[in-house]
C-alpha cells in the first residue's frame, strides 16, 4: 500500500517545505525535456540568426518576422522566449508593462555559437536533439528489462531495428545530418586544440585520423601544421563522399582490420563508441601502425575523461549525461582508472591527460 500524504509528511520531519522542495526537485527533473525542446525549436526557427540579423538583439515582433511566423503564434513565441531567456540561451532586457516598449532580446555567449557560419556548432546540436536520437530514451526502462545482456541489442537497435552505422548508410538524409554535425564539431573543437594544444603534434611528420569522417580534424591539423601529411581512414561509403581538392588524402579500409602507417594516429570520438573489447582492438591496430616511443610515436585521443577537471555541477552533468546517452549504441564515457585498463591492455607503455577542452580531453598513448 502507498504511503499517505500524512506517513511522507512525517517523513519529511513534517516540514512542509521540505515536501514542496522535494516536489520541486522531480518537477525540474520531469520537464528537463522542455529544455531540449525549446532549444531546438529555436535552432528550427533559425532565431539567433534572426537576433544577428539585427545587430545581436531584437524584440519579439522582429524575431516574428524574421522566422516568418504566422502572427497568430507571436504570443507563443514570447513563452518560448521566456523559456529560452530564463535557461540562460538568450538574454533579454525585460521593459515594464505599460511603458510602450518591447522586450529586447540578445545574444549570449552561447546562443552565439547557434548562428549559422564558420564556428557554428548549431548543426551538431541539431544532430543531438534529432528524433532519431531523442525517441530511443523512451524505451530505456524497457531496454532496461530485456532478458539479454546489452551487446545483444543496444537501445538504438531495439527502437530502429538496426545499428545507428547501418540507419546512416540506409537512409541518407540522416547520414547527410550526421556529417554535418561532426564536421560542425570539429571545426568547433578543433580550432581550440591546435591553439591549446599544438605541442601535441611537435616533432609529427605524419598523421592517420582514424575514423575521421569527411575530415574536419585531419583538416584543421593540415592547415595549421602544414608539415604534417594528413590522411583520413573510414568505411569506403564515407571516402566516396570526401571532399575533392583537399590537403588531406582520404584512404577506404577499416580501423578494425588495418590501419596504415604514421608518426601518429589521431582518433576523435571513436572510442567512446565501442565496448572495451572493440577498444582494445582498435588501439592494437593503431600500435602496429606507429613507430616506437623514442621515434616519436603515438595515438591521440580526444575524447572525455570523466571526472577529469570537473570543477562545477555542469561538468559533471555533462560528462555523467553523455555517458548515458553514448550508452544507446553501446559505447562509454571512461573514467581514468578504465581509460588506464584499455590502453594498458592494448600494450602501451603509458599515457597522458590534458584536460584543457572543456568536457573533453587530449589523451596521449605512447607505445
Amino acid at each position: 500500500m502507498a504511503p499517505s500524504a500524512t506517513q511522507v509528511q512525517a517523513q519529511h520531519g513534517g516540514n512542509s517545505q521540505a515536501l514542496l522542495d522535494a516536489q520541486l526537485e522531480l518537477w525540474h527533473h520531469t520537464f528537463g525535456f522542455v529544455k531540449s525542446m525549446a532549444l531546438k525549436s529555436a535552432l528550427d526557427l533559425r532565431v539567433a540568426d534572426a537576433i544577428h540579423h539585427h545587430g545581436g538583439a531584437a524584440t519579439l515582433t522582429q524575431i516574428a518576422t524574421k522566422v516568418k511566423l504566422h502572427p497568430s503564434k507571436t504570443p507563443c513565441l514570447r513563452r518560448l522566449m521566456r523559456v529560452l531567456t530564463v535557461t540562460g540561451v538568450f538574454s533579454v532586457v525585460e521593459h515594464p508593462a505599460g511603458d510602450g516598449g518591447e522586450h529586447l532580446y540578445g545574444l549570449t555567449p552561447a546562443s552565439r555559437l547557434l548562428v549559422v557560419d564558420s564556428r557554428s556548432v548549431a548543426p551538431f546540436v541539431t544532430l543531438m536533439l534529432d528524433n532519431v536520437f531523442t525517441s530511443p530514451f523512451l524505451g530505456l526502462g524497457a531496454w532496461f528489462q530485456l532478458d539479454s545482456p546489452p551487446d545483444h541489442q543496444s537501445l538504438f537497435e531495439m527502437t530502429h531495428g538496426q545499428t545507428l552505422w547501418d540507419l546512416g548508410e540506409n537512409i541518407p538524409t540522416f547520414s547527410t545530418l550526421f556529417n554535418e554535425g561532426m564536421v560542425s564539431d570539429s571545426s568547433f573543437v578543433m580550432d581550440i586544440v591546435v591553439k591549446e594544444c599544438g605541442d601535441v603534434f611537435q616533432g609529427v611528420t605524419s598523421l592517420i585520423d582514424v575514423a575521421g569522417g569527411l575530415g574536419g580534424a585531419a583538416q584543421a591539423i593540415a592547415k595549421a601544421f602544414p608539415h604534417i601529411k594528413c590522411s583520413v581512414l573510414d568505411l569506403p561509403q564515407v571516402v566516396a563522399n570526401a571532399p575533392a581538392n583537399s590537403d588531406v588524402e582520404y584512404v577506404a579500409g577499416n580501423m578494425f582490420e588495418s590501419i596504415p602507417p604514421a608518426n601518429a594516429i589521431f582518433l576523435k570520438w571513436v572510442l567512446h563508441d565501442w565496448g572495451d573489447a572493440e577498444c582494445v582492438k582498435i588501439l592494437k591496430s593503431c600500435k602496429e601502425a606507429i613507430p616506437s616511443k623514442a621515434a616519436g610515436g603515438k595515438v591521440v585521443i580526444l575524447d572525455m575523461v570523466v571526472g577529469a577537471r570537473s570543477p562545477n555541477l555542469k561538468h559533471r552533468e555533462t560528462h555523467v549525461l553523455f555517458d548515458l546517452f553514448i550508452m544507446f549504441i553501446n559505447g562509454s564515457e571512461r573514467n581514468e582508472q578504465e581509460w588506464k585498463k584499455i590502453i594498458s591492455e592494448a600494450g602501451f607503455s603509458g599515457y597522458k591527460i590534458i584536460p584543457v577542452l572543456g568536457v573533453r580531453s587530449i589523451i596521449e598513448v605512447y607505445p
